[in-house]
């Protein structure tokens, strides 16, 4: 059951196309990641399921019903730009924000307690917004989105701002909150995030969706064409071969990508006469390789993806 659809949806800011006839998905209990580099679309199009924004044309739909101010009542939200105040008491914070939420105050509080616990801030109560790290705020935050218990969660770059400790407690949490039959969008240009833990993904470029789809099919309908190659000696071999991208390189380690023409046979045998071979594995391309083999490499600027 689709419980979030997005058909055909444009959106423009002037001369500007944000989001360019972009259609997808979310389905009941399942993890779905909105994947691409900054200025793609997606926080347009979070925004727009958000009713945030009105599509220019197309429609956006939850459980049925077009995006309203209704609908905004069954989804818990996490922008991107955090929206907490910064004079305000912790607990007297997220009181107000799950009270705005329809909860009454004892089951506020009852929430908001067994959250702060499990993120270990429970000492946090009393604290001012504005005393917390970016960190430590993005943390109540998340708990603010959460803590009225709805049925569908969108978090938009959820990891920013986040140590690898804290991020994988998040990580926790929603592959939880999704074994609840919980729904959850979330958006991001961190490829290794999009691949620990998504059911289905939306690759974004330049505004639109290029590809979409379950994403254990997605890769492997591109098949086992990359080698992680572990040796010891001289790299300087990988420059020599032709017909492959190095995906991931350093003093011991290359990933490559088999473009056509090469021989996987070849790649092993220029390895073996430069360097001591400690590994040498196909395994399926990572996402950061899919998505550049589906918009070319010349169309992704340095750093976008990590």
């Amino acid at each position: 059951m689709a419980v979030i659809e997005v058909n055909n949806v444009f959106k423009s800011f002037g001369k500007t196309k944000a989001v360019n006839d972009v259609s997808f998905e979310v389905h009941k209990g399942r993890i779905f990641g909105l994947l691409g580099p900054n200025g793609a679309g997606k926080t347009t199009t979070i925004r727009m399921i958000n009713y945030i924004l009105s599509p220019d044309s197309g429609s956006v739909t939850l459980n049925g019903n077009i995006a309203s101010p209704e609908t905004q009542k069954v989804i818990g939200y996490m922008p991107e730009e955090r929206g907490l105040y910064k004079k305000m008491k912790v607990l007297d914070q997220l009181m107000y924000l799950t009270q705005l939420k329809g909860m009454n105050s004892t089951d506020a509080r009852k929430a908001i307690d067994y959250w702060l616990d499990r993120f270990e801030a429970s000492d946090w109560k009393k604290k001012e917004i504005n005393e917390l790290s970016k960190g430590m705020s993005q943390k109540i935050q998340f708990i603010a989105t959460i803590a009225h218990d709805p049925d569908i969660y969108i978090f938009d770059e959820p990891f920013s701002g986040l140590d690898p400790i804290n991020s994988e407690t998040l990580k926790e949490i929603i592959i939880e909150l999704r074994e609840k039959g919980k729904t959850i969008l979330f958006s991001t240009h961190r490829m290794e995030q999009v691949e620990q833990m998504c059911d289905d993904i939306c690759l974004f470029n330049q505004g639109e969706a290029v590809l979409t789809g379950n994403l254990r099919e997605i890769k492997s309908s591109f098949g086992e064409n990359t080698i992680n190659l572990e040796f010891e000696g001289d790299s300087s071999f990988l420059d020599t071969l032709d017909n492959v991208r190095i995906n991931n390189r350093s003093t011991n380690f290359a990933e490559i990508r088999v473009l056509d023409g090469q021989n996987m046979q070849d790649i092993l045998k220029v390895a073996m006469e430069h360097a001591e071979i400690h590994k040498f594995e196909r395994i399926e391309p990572s996402l950061t390789e899919i998505f550049i083999s589906t918009v070319g490499e010349d169309n992704i600027k340095k750093g976008e993806l990590v």
